[in-house]
């Protein structure tokens, strides 16, 4: 597996990403330029039982207005060249493998607050018929809605790619430099620009961005208030002040905002300084571990050996962009566990929590792949050995795994399917087709 290291100089901010380079994206080291987009490409369908190459990846932004979370799905109010709040939400599926990011961490839907703008590289659906988001014409990214302008439903709705702005800029080595602001009763608007961490070309194009007394700014192991940076003297009572490009990064929403501008985007959170990042890597990351280790590591069947008796031996490959710790919880000779699931990394077997019906035995390898690890994928297999095979676990299908040090409980009901209970659960008919 290839690794990939980043010179990004030596200002603070710029330390702060490399250290969370080096320590957060263990195998999701691609940084694709902002400016390879593929709005102009061809569109593309994964195959089911490959990883797709991000370049063939769809680009959009917008903002998250509805999540399914149990069923990895949601819906984005795309950014288009109209009026912003016209825009009709526009469902999207996370892929089994799909990678979602939150504070430069590793997260899961239910982690991100509607309202967040979020970046989504996505593809066609690998399977219609089975897609739990309404399948669109192939060419809808190129229709014109109204008001809305075109491009705000694009045909390539399955993610394998969703993050938030500082995790954004993270994979692709931004930073937000911070040039003036207008304030007037702790509320006001920022003129930042986006730029390269390091050989930047300073063509960067300013923006406007409102914030607010709600808006958070961090500062080391601080949480501060506006009114704070205001009686420290860094930020003036009333009136403009220049920040002289003051690097930082930013968490981005949108709300409405008034004098006819419609695609003004709103400042959630303010980032200062290294510390102030990392703590808030160091939570989301924390967050995430403790969620993946209750609901069990995703991955896909390569093959299976089957012996008598209900025997066999099962390789599969862990799904990607997780936390280093948990993948060094998988170890040779290690008892674990192995259930079924759906695309939507729902169990699909146990009506008492997931080790109901799993598979049980040891890893009798681990193996780590040759070449680049194509994102969506963690680049480790596992051989796994039982003495009881169950029907979910055959060639091309989605699992979920446990090593047996993890904890055993019980999951919500709405997070695994059971016999004659798949009613209950929403169909693509619950997204209107605008």
């Amino acid at each position: 597996m290839k690794r990939f290291f980043f010179a990004l100089g030596s200002s603070p901010l710029v330390r702060c990403w490399f250290f969370v380079i080096a320590c957060s994206l263990f195998v999701q080291a691609h940084a694709v330029s902002a400016e390879t987009k593929t709005e102009v490409g061809e569109p593309f369908r994964p195959e089911v039982g490959k990883f797709p190459p991000l370049e063939k990846a769809y680009a959009y932004r917008g903002e998250l207005v509805f999540v399914d979370h149990a069923t990895r799905r949601g819906s984005i109010r795309v950014q288009g060249a109209g009026t912003y709040f016209r825009n009709a939400p526009h469902p999207f599926a996370m892929l089994p493998y799909g990678i979602v990011r939150y504070h430069g961490a590793p997260a899961d839907l239910r982690d991100i607050p509607l309202g967040t703008v979020m970046y989504v590289r996505a593809y066609l659906p690998p399977d219609p018929k089975n897609s739990s988001v309404p399948v669109l014409p192939v060419n809808n990214r190129e229709k014109t809605a109204g008001y809305s302008g075109a491009g705000i439903a694009p045909a390539e709705n399955h993610v394998l790619l969703l993050e938030d702005e500082p995790s954004h800029c993270h994979r692709e080595g931004l930073v937000w430099k911070l040039k003036e602001l207008e304030i007037k009763n702790n509320a006001g608007m920022i003129v930042a620009s986006l730029q390269k961490m390091q050989g930047g070309d300073g063509k960067a194009t300013e923006e406007k961005m409102t914030f607010d007394a709600a808006t958070r700014i961090w500062r080391g192991r601080e949480r501060l208030e506006i009114s704070e940076l205001i009686a420290e003297g860094a930020w003036p009572v009333e009136g403009k002040k220049s920040l002289g490009g003051q690097p930082v990064l930013l968490g981005i929403t949108w709300k409405p905002t008034p004098d006819g501008v419609f695609t003004r985007f709103h400042i959630s959170d303010i980032w200062l300084d290294d510390a102030a990042m990392q703590r808030a890597v160091h939570h989301q990351t924390e967050v995430h571990k403790a969620f993946i280790r209750s609901r069990w590591m995703p991955a896909w069947i390569d093959a299976v050996e089957y012996g008598k008796f209900g025997r066999a031996t099962v390789t599969a490959t862990l799904f990607g962009g997780m936390d280093p710790s948990l993948y060094d919880d998988f170890k040779k000779d290690a008892p674990a566990l192995m259930n079924g699931a759906e695309n939507t990394l729902k169990h699909t077997h146990g009506g008492y929590g997931p080790a109901h019906m799993a598979s049980k035995g040891p890893i009798v390898a681990v193996m780590q792949l040759s070449g680049e690890t194509p994102l969506g994928s963690s680049g480790i297999q596992i051989r796994f050995e039982t003495d009881l095979i169950i029907e979910g676990i055959r060639p091309g299908r989605i699992v979920r795994v446990r090593p047996k040090e993890w904890p055993q409980v019980d999951l919500p009901r709405e997070e695994f399917l059971g016999d004659g209970l798949e009613d209950r659960f929403a169909t693509p008919a619950i997204f209107p087709k605008y």
